[in-house]
């Protein structure tokens, strides 16, 4: 049984997510079913492809379709609001930073409770915090964010090997989803705010030897 504050935290992110999922219609200019398609799939598609690689079906939502009306809800009250926000692309990206760093943990979390191993643990992590984002940007006709320069999945990763650490540590379960949320966060704001970036493969050495 999960604890009471990675069920908050796993509400939270589902929301967060979903908001997301808007903001990306939003900058489509798409009707409120496109919203709500968009938040669906940003806030529950994640875990849905990590319940499918885990065989936990049905997947979580099926049992509890409160996460999918949750995404609705979010995502159709974002149509009607969402004109407010300024800068949407600088919210967004925030919003997604909160999500991913929420996940990363949570999926983790959650494939750890199923039996797997360490590493698949933290595979599964990485998955449920970066494939709704996937999904979104591809419906969303945008180049899937974990594919452009930016420091993504690797913030889903840290976040993912920090719970399973602080886990393996003999740390509570509180702990360290603390512990795993605060370390991708982190990553991930300091790759916002200062925009850093892995580096790239460089075409320059190829063109040297040539």
């Amino acid at each position: 049984m999960l604890n009471t504050i990675s069920q908050l935290l796993d509400w939270f992110g589902i929301c967060v997510f979903a908001l997301s999922g808007a903001l990306v219609a939003s900058r489509k200019q798409m009707d409120i079913v496109g919203f709500a398609l968009l938040g669906c799939v940003t806030g529950i598609g994640g875990g849905t492809v990590r319940d499918v690689l885990l065989g936990s079906l049905p997947v979580f939502w099926i049992h509890k379709p409160a996460y999918l009306i949750t995404c609705v809800a979010v995502s159709c009250a974002a149509f009607f609001v969402v004109h407010l926000v300024y800068s949407r692309l600088r919210f967004l990206l925030w919003c997604d930073a909160i999500g991913l760093a929420l996940f990363s943990v949570t999926g983790t979390q959650l494939a750890l409770a199923s039996g797997v191993s360490n590493t698949i643990a933290i595979a599964m992590g990485v998955v449920t915090a970066t494939f709704g984002g996937v999904i979104r940007d591809i419906l969303g006709g945008e180049i899937p964010i974990i594919l452009r320069r930016e420091i993504y999945v690797t913030a889903a990763f840290v976040g993912a090997c920090t719970f399973v650490l602080a886990h393996s540590w003999g740390m509570t379960p509180d702990v360290s989803v603390v512990a795993g949320f605060i370390s991708a966060f982190a990553l991930r704001s300091a790759a916002i705010a200062f925009d850093l970036s892995l580096p790239v493969f460089s075409t320059a050495i190829d063109n040297n030897r040539n």
